[in-house]
């Protein structure tokens, strides 16, 4: 953080808490959060989430400052310097962060994988950190609308290559999967992610062309404590959508026993209990990826063929959005953009993607943080009726402070 005094700059509510840090810790700005769920009659202030991704983001850093009030309801935080492995003394490239998730969590491990990801190109050393407790949730989230870490692994850090960034040094390893609980809380998996690709300044991204057609489709269906037969009627289901569309489909089948959760005082009890799909679209443009996640409801009541044609029919929905990059990766994207060099890059994104509410809310908090407006345009490639846009960034040269090129 630089040396003169900064005025906070000042949001209000809960809406996108994480990617307000992660933009303070990246450029530096102090930021001060009021009226957090103040309205709340039962559940005034910070949620058990937010407050862990707090406790995740002092790990990470060194020389945050971190103030919460007494109700919850108002934050101040100054970031610090991204260290990653190293905030401790001595510590080495092969350490690990433990991170422990509580047994009241209700959003997925990609709720932290995702800014976690963002902050760990500009660390100081490597990032490698362990999602680990009783509330570690690796599918994805009905509820709360979360990815898998499969789709996460398969559509999402792929993209880093794009910026400089080799996905090669980015590993994720799933030593546990789960499922969300009774009430959409807790799991009980385990998470690691390694991630070795720090640059000085990531590349400046063109990625304007045509997304091309699809090629190919892969996908991962999983199951937790449930007959592994499931996982074979959502493949079939999907296959029975996606096969008269692509002949190249192949969906891994993934069995996990339901992890055991509980504290020393009392006995153990299997938590996580579920199934779901995740598939991946992959274009003949490189780069252009499209990713879907369906997930059965904690309450039950979804056989696993319902499971596997939605989520056929809601990949074929968000590749019908068009544009080079999906909802789910896109402010991944555009935010590594708007750190990037100061160079003007250049994404097509759909109609319906750019209108999303956090995508709007993005370009609001990056203009807020100082970084450059968009500039947007629809695409006036010769005979194309798509109704995409490009949108067009220039970077603000954030880079990594604590890397120096010798």
């Amino acid at each position: 953080m630089s040396g003169n005094k900064t005025e906070f700059l000042r949001f209000t509510g809960h809406q996108a808490f994480a990617q307000r840090l992660v933009l303070s810790t990246l450029t530096g700005r102090p930021i001060h959060i009021s009226k957090i769920r103040s309205s709340s009659p039962t559940h005034p202030g910070l949620t058990p989430h937010e407050i862990s991704f707090l406790r995740l983001l002092e790990a990470v850093t060194n020389g945050s400052v971190i103030d919460v009030s007494y109700s919850g309801t108002t934050i101040t935080y100054q970031p610090g310097l991204i260290t990653g492995t190293v905030a401790g003394a001595g510590a080495s490239v092969g350490d690990v962060i433990e991170h422990t998730l509580p047994a009241n969590n209700t959003r997925g491990v990609t709720y932290f994988l995702l800014p976690l990801a963002l902050l760990a190109p500009f660390s100081k050393a490597h990032v490698n950190v362990r999602f680990s407790g009783p509330g570690v949730i690796t599918s994805a989230t009905a509820a709360t609308g979360d990815m898998s870490v499969d789709s996460f692994r398969t559509a999402v850090l792929p993209l880093y290559g794009l910026f400089g960034i080799p996905p090669a040094r980015i590993e994720l390893r799933v030593l546990s999967r789960s499922c969300a609980g009774p009430g959409g809380k807790g799991g009980g998996g385990v998470v690691e992610m390694r991630f070795a690709s720090q640059v000085r300044l990531p590349k400046t991204l063109h990625l304007s062309r045509r997304p091309g057609r699809i090629r190919r489709i892969r996908g991962v269906a999983y199951c937790t404590g449930v007959s592994a037969s499931h996982n074979a009627r959502m493949i079939q289901a999907a296959r029975g959508v996606l096969n008269a569309l692509v002949s190249d489909v192949h969906v891994a089948a993934q069995y996990d026993p339901a992890p055991l959760v509980g504290d020393k005082a009392g006995p153990k009890r299997k938590m996580g209990i579920g199934f779901g799909l995740s598939l991946v679209a992959e274009s003949s443009a490189d780069g252009v990826l499209y990713s879907a996640d369906e997930v059965a409801p904690a309450e039950g009541g979804v056989v696993p063929e319902d499971i596997g044609t939605r989520c056929a029919y809601q990949l074929l929905e968000i590749i019908a959005q068009g544009g080079c990059v999906t909802g789910a990766a896109s402010t991944t994207v555009l935010t590594l953009m708007a750190m990037g060099s100061e160079d003007v890059g250049r994404l097509r994104l759909g109609r319906e993607v750019v209108g999303r509410e956090d995508t709007i809310g993005l370009a609001r908090d990056l203009k807020t943080f100082g970084a450059s407006a968009w500039g947007i345009r629809d695409v006036d490639d010769e005979g194309d009726n798509t109704g995409d846009v490009t949108i067009s960034i220039k970077g603000s040269g954030v880079g990594n402070v604590g890397r120096k090129v010798a």
